[in-house]
């Protein structure tokens, strides 16, 4: 399954990295393109203005329908306001919210998001 993501300080892109999965990172440049395969989200945790640029890119064309589910990073300092990009995204795109995790994760942490994925990668196939 493709990994959508975006990474404003690098704390993401090093996480996806050590999934071994294929992946997008998602710009201001390329946030309007279309794809037409099954991803997942990861978000980090920022102000919306930082990260609508997920919103413009899961609203393009078709690309809300191939949307999955979402994983969010963050710092458990932010209280209840941990991962609440990923927790947005999730409520307001009704995908399920795979995993969160801190800074760029832990192997315990790439070997559940692997875990799920391949869960919804399962369910994808039974439907």
């Amino acid at each position: 399954m493709l990994v959508v993501y975006i990474s404003l300080t690098g704390q993401t892109r090093r996480f996806v990295h050590k999934l071994g999965m294929p992946l997008l990172e998602i710009t201001p440049e390329n946030a309007f393109q279309t794809i037409s395969e099954p991803f997942i989200v990861i978000a980090p945790t920022y102000d919306i203005e930082a990260t609508e640029i997920l919103n413009d890119f899961i609203e393009t064309g078709h690309n809300r329908y191939y949307f999955k589910g979402v994983c969010g990073s963050g710092n458990r300092n932010f209280n209840t306001l941990f991962c609440f990009t990923a927790k947005d995204l999730s409520h307001d795109y009704e995908v399920p919210l795979l995993h969160c995790f801190e800074f760029q994760g832990s192997e315990n942490d790439v070997s559940t998001v692997k875990e799920k994925v391949a869960q919804l990668g399962q369910s994808e196939i039974s439907q």
